[in-house]
């Protein structure tokens, strides 16, 4: 692919499949120009379902989650591959399961195994060639793999964007456009570039951060005026924690959204108001999958109904709403607008988890705010982390 001379935008060229590494992030007219050029591509790649011997790389949060994701399946493990092997061996987590160094793992493995890779803080191409360089022959991504079983389990990060239509390539020119920063332009590039075509695109002064995730120096910046937090889908507390910690001394407000029980159970944030209750667009019932940890959600694959009720429902004034809701970030901030328009709060709202993150839920949120600058960060690699933040003028 290359852009057409007229845009005055200048690629870096990369010869390695899969990747590209552009210079400084794109104009309105720049990005729109790539998108057209991603909404001509064809992924190369598709969901995979699981076999044996299966062979998970990394042991850290997302090793975690995806050993207790093919334990639901009843998917056996057959190695966790991890530079630190030796700590993760002295983990009682990893109890019962074998690690090796990836300098232990036989040649014979390495040949017939899948090769799961669990890591979203690193991208994902250059490490698929290191591990291709040392003879390992079927590398995947985890949500790939997670994927192909959504049927059993309703985990979604690996959804793929596929056809877009002349009405969606319209309205994503239009958020590209109404993004505050040229920033936010690559970011939601990159996010789309892995979603259309499972190619990793970076782009010079746009790194992914893990640690500024839901709190970017936009945010930061105003966290003397952000004294009540509203924590959609709180899961243990560590975002709460967090917002506590910024805040210091100063006092402090938290209303903590968290349906789950096994979640709640573990929920730890001195002075939090916890609610356990779902959000949604309306009061309603719909099955949902609990005990999935990060990935419980409503989801037909659910034993048990549970009841959602709306945001403005539970009468808060909060200054900071974080929702991160395994897909069900549109529907809250629906069940939400008295609430939002009321106390026009700072919001960071999460849109990976489904195709409403390419342009439905950032539409939204410029159609129905005023007065609002309107950011998007990635905080993960392999399309994951993507983070829409709407900030109120009036609290710069």
């Amino acid at each position: 692919m290359s852009l057409k001379d007229h845009t005055g935008f200048r690629p870096k060229q990369t010869s390695r499949f899969g990747e590209r590494a552009l210079l400084a992030p794109p104009s309105r007219a720049e990005a729109r120009a790539l998108l057209g050029e991603l909404r001509a591509a064809s992924c190369r790649a598709a969901p995979v379902a699981p076999r044996s011997p299966l062979v998970l790389y990394g042991g850290g949060d997302m090793g975690r989650m995806a050993r207790d994701y093919f334990a639901l399946l009843g998917q056996e493990i057959a190695l966790v591959v991890d530079r630190n092997a030796e700590a993760l061996r002295a983990d009682s987590e990893w109890s019962g399961i074998t690690i090796a160094h990836p300098d232990e793992v036989s040649s014979e493995l390495k040949q017939t195994a899948q090769l799961v890779l669990c890591i979203a803080t690193a991208p994902f191409k250059p490490l698929e060639l290191e591990l291709a360089a040392q003879d390992w022959t079927d590398i995947v991504p985890f949500y790939d793999v997670a994927e192909s079983q959504r049927a059993r389990h309703p985990l979604s990060n690996g959804w793929f964007a596929t056809n877009m239509v002349q009405a969606d390539y319209a309205a994503t020119c239009e958020v590209l456009d109404l993004w505050d920063d040229d920033l936010s332009r690559a970011y939601h590039l990159q996010f789309l570039a892995w979603r259309i075509a499972r190619e990793e695109w970076t782009f010079d002064g746009a790194p992914v951060e893990s640690h500024s995730r839901f709190f970017i120096p936009e945010v930061i910046e105003r966290i003397d005026a952000l004294a009540s937090f509203v924590d959609g889908g709180a899961h243990h507390g560590q975002v709460s924690r967090k917002f506590l910690d910024l805040r210091g001394l100063r006092p402090t407000s938290i209303a903590a959204i968290e349906p789950d029980p096994a979640n709640l159970a573990a929920f730890d944030c001195d002075g939090a108001e916890v609610y356990p209750v779902a959000l949604g667009a309306k009061a309603d019932e719909r099955r949902f999958h609990a005990g999935l940890g990060y990935a419980s959600q409503f989801a037909e694959s659910g034993k048990d109904p549970l009841p959602s009720v709306t945001l403005d429902s539970l009468d808060l004034a909060p200054d900071f709403v974080k929702l991160h809701l395994e897909g069900g970030e549109l529907a809250a901030l629906k069940g939400g607008i008295e609430t939002i328009g009321q106390h026009r709060p700072v919001l960071a709202i999460t849109t990976y988890h489904n195709a409403d993150g390419i342009w439905r839920t950032p539409a939204w949120l410029m159609e129905k705010l005023d007065g609002y600058r309107f950011l998007m960060r990635v905080h993960s690699w392999c399309g994951t982390g993507a983070v829409v933040y709407a900030l109120p003028e009036e609290r710069a």
